[in-house]
Formats: structure tokens, C-alpha cells, sequence
């Protein structure tokens, strides 16, 4: 069976900003995995299923590449067991440190369960796969204000070391709406001890966003959703330090940066 080339580049499509867009820790690898005829091409990456879009009559695999990825060439597997590389370039985050309540750094026994618990649900709807025929993978802004805090940064929490930052900060006035980026599903939404109360989107292949901090969740588990539709409030629930929305986005169950992925990017 003949297979359709398959070029190992980082494309520069309409998402692209520089010529160092792609693959990164925390960024995307772009694949053109050929002219779109008859079914999409299933890929695979880490084990996990990769989005894979018709992009203007072509198969573009959407690959994301997580934080803890090292500097060299990332494995992508296609259908059949054929392989390509792309190059993963080596990114620079800077640290942040910030000052919290000491409960949400040195946890008590209680809180500690509860923060085991409460990550295997939000894994799972972080990890959340659901067919669906996507041309773009682009996003609105979810709430209008300054980006407070970056993705990828090196934090630190009352002077201890903690895991990178895995989303965008946007500052916003407590009660301000929030809107849901793009349309899918709602798969989960719950208040949970670090993130506060919080909303899962699920826009169909692996391509999930997530929502944290809010004073109050709009929608329900399992409600159809729109692009701009109202799925909540800003607010300052769970490990803050003020008022924000913490917003998070994934591919194949993967961290990457929102900017790479919103339609306005500053």
C-alpha cells in the first residue's frame, strides 16, 4: 500500500509567529501527513492518539510536546508502525517566585489525600479522548486582560521549588465572565484544592481546555457548549494570589502554551 509522503517539518500554517514555532518543551510539532483522502491517518505520540486535522485539503498531525521533554528529536508513530522524528529545540523559561498561604505548600495530612484524589480526576479529563472532525485548532481569548503569568514557569511557592507553570494567568476583576474558548463538551467540573473551582472543556481529539479559579462554574457535565459561550466567572478559589484565570490547554493529554494556540497573541 502506498503511503502518502510524510514531511518531517514544523509548519508555519496560520498558528505559526516565528520561525522557532513547533516543537519545544511545552510547544507544538506541526506533520503534514499528506493530501486528505479517505480516512485520517491515526499517529501516535508517547503512546498516546495525536489530533490530526484536514487542513485545507491536507492531514496536518498536531502533536504536543510535553514540558519534561528533552532537547533532540521527538518519535512520532504512525499508523502501520512507521516512524518520523521532529527536532524538540531547546526553550528557555524563567522562574517566578510567589507567596501563598503556607496550607497550600506544607499540606496537612487531610489536604494531601484530598490533592492525590483529586488528580486522577483531573488527569482523566485532561487526558480525555472523543473523535471529532476538527479544521483548526484555534481558540478565542477566554476572559480580556493582562497575561499575569506565563506558561512554563519555573515556580516557586513560598520559596520552595514546585512543578512549572502548566498554564496562562490572564488578570481579571473577580465576577468578571469567562468564556468557553472554542465549542465541545463540558467533561468535568468540580472545586478542587489547588485549582479552585474549575471547568474541562473537551473539544474533540485530545484538544482539551481548562479553566481554574473561578468564583462560580455556569455549566454542567456533559452540556454542549459554544465558543464564547459563558461557562463561569473569574475568581481567586484555590491556591492563588489574587483574582485570575488560571487557563490550561492540551493536546494527546499534554501541557502545552495557550499563546501558541489563541487567535490574538501579544
Amino acid at each position: 500500500m502506498t503511503r502518502p509522503l510524510v514531511f518531517a517539518i514544523l509548519l508555519f500554517l496560520s498558528l505559526a509567529t516565528s520561525a522557532e514555532d513547533g516543537a519545544w518543551p511545552g510547544g507544538i510539532g506541526y506533520i503534514d501527513l499528506g493530501p486528505a483522502e479517505g480516512a485520517p491517518p491515526k499517529v501516535e505520540y508517547l503512546g498516546r492518539q495525536v489530533l490530526v486535522m484536514n487542513d485545507n485539503g491536507h492531514w496536518r498531525a498536531v502533536v504536543g510536546v510535553p514540558l519534561s521533554a528533552p532537547v533532540g528529536k521527538a518519535t512520532i508513530t504512525l499508523e502501520g508502525g512507521d516512524t518520523i522524528t521532529i527536532p524538540v529545540n531547546a526553550h528557555a523559561y524563567r522562574e517566578q517566585h510567589l507567596e501563598v498561604k503556607q496550607s497550600y505548600v506544607s499540606l496537612s495530612e487531610e489536604n494531601l489525600a484530598r490533592s492525590r484524589r483529586e488528580s486522577k480526576i483531573i488527569q482523566a479529563a485532561k487526558n480525555n479522548w472523543r473523535d471529532a472532525e476538527l479544521d483548526s485548532v484555534r481558540l478565542q481569548t477566554p476572559v480580556e486582560g493582562p497575561r499575569s503569568s506565563s506558561f512554563g514557569l519555573r515556580r516557586f511557592f513560598n520559596g520552595e521549588p514546585r512543578s512549572p507553570h502548566s498554564g496562562m494567568d490572564i488578570a481579571a476583576n473577580a465576577g468578571t465572565p469567562v468564556a468557553a474558548a472554542k465549542g465541545g463538551i463540558i467533561t468535568g467540573t468540580g472545586d478542587y484544592f489547588f485549582n479552585g473551582n474549575t471547568v474541562f472543556v473537551d473539544h474533540g481529539q485530545g484538544l482539551v481546555t481548562m479553566y481554574c479559579h473561578l468564583s462560580e462554574i455556569g455549566v454542567g457535565d456533559g452540556e454542549l457548549v459554544a465558543a464564547g459561550d459563558i461557562i463561569g466567572a473569574v475568581g481567586a478559589t484555590g491556591r492563588v494570589t489574587g483574582a485570575h484565570l488560571h487557563f490550561g490547554t492540551y493536546l494527546n493529554g499534554t501541557a502545552v502554551d495557550p499563546a501558541l494556540l489563541l487567535e490574538t497573541q501579544e
